[in-house]
């Protein structure tokens, strides 16, 4: 079986990386640059520098591959979607050439809503376009990653940290490394096919309040979620460094899920994972503050 794995230095990808290594399987990692792999996991791999926005690089990278593990790489530019276009049309092409076999594709929580809600709009599209296919496919409609967190340390230093959704909205929260478990499981297995939608839901549905106190109590930090206006939000964004086009992308993704939003998917045994937002704290985010 040849497996091909996109991001391999991701939030998820580098974990599906080191599953599929443990499984037996020296994977084809995609990279624009492969020298960010940690040396060991570099002798172990047979990795490819790739753009996935270049549709051609990607076809002829991913010849004789059986299945693909195909995440959006993020935008930093100004026009989002448009960058989201061009990845589409990558993983369809490459899909489509190569006859791959079954493609699990790391979508999100909100995807369902097809339009309204900032980047995540991007990877409805890709769904779309690999249903359009009708390609072997399994969309990880995945809630809010744990990892997020890692790009707020200096608000959860500061001990507030901002938010735009209701604070009495709870969402699922999930671990990445959770993720990666049921893309693997996904990968390895030839016993489905057709068009599949799987949530991944992490192990509770949480407010901000509740993540805030979950956070506070295995870092040993206060920590408190304040809700902000879209503005404040805006202005934030902009004084990072953000474009504005990304900047709307970003905000979209909250906007467009509150408001009385219902994942397609409930909380059932198949969509919940087991990694607590306490654990991952306690072991990932207290050691980076």
């Amino acid at each position: 079986m040849r497996v091909a794995v996109t991001t391999p230095t991701g939030n998820v990808g580098r974990h599906v990386v080191s599953m599929l290594l443990r499984a037996g399987i020296r994977p084809l990692v995609l990279a624009r640059d492969p020298g960010r792999l940690d040396a060991a996991v570099r002798r172990e791999v047979e990795a490819v520098a790739v753009d996935q926005r270049d549709r051609q690089a990607v076809v002829a990278a991913t010849a004789g591959v059986d299945a693909l593990f195909w995440v959006d790489p993020p935008s930093t530019g100004d026009d989002p979607l448009a960058d989201y276009e061009l990845a589409t049309a990558s993983v369809v092409s490459a899909v489509r050439a190569n006859g791959i076999e079954r493609t699990v594709f790391q979508s999100s929580v909100g995807a369902e809503k097809r339009h309204g809600a900032g980047e995540i709009d991007g990877l409805a599209g890709t769904e779309l376009a690999l249903d359009a296919l009708g390609a072997t496919v399994t969309h990880l409609r995945c809630g809010y990653f744990f990892t997020n967190l890692m790009l707020q340390l200096d608000a959860v230093r500061a001990g507030a940290i901002p938010v735009i959704l209701p604070l009495d909205q709870a969402l699922p929260w999930v671990a990445p490394r959770d993720i990666a478990e049921v893309a693997v499981t996904r990968l390895l297995s030839a016993d489905w096919s057709g068009r599949r939608v799987q949530a991944v839901h992490g192990p509770a549905d949480l407010t901000w309040p509740q993540a805030a106190e979950t956070v506070s109590a295995a870092t040993g930090r206060p920590l408190r979620a304040e809700r902000v206006s879209d503005d404040a939000m805006r202005n934030l964004l902009h004084a990072s460094g953000m474009s504005a086009g990304l900047a709307e992308a970003v905000i979209g993704m909250s906007t467009g899920l509150r408001d009385g939003f219902v994942p397609e998917q409930p909380r059932t045994l198949r969509t919940t994972t087991p990694t607590t937002l306490a654990a991952w704290a306690y072991d990932v985010l207290r050691p980076a503050l």
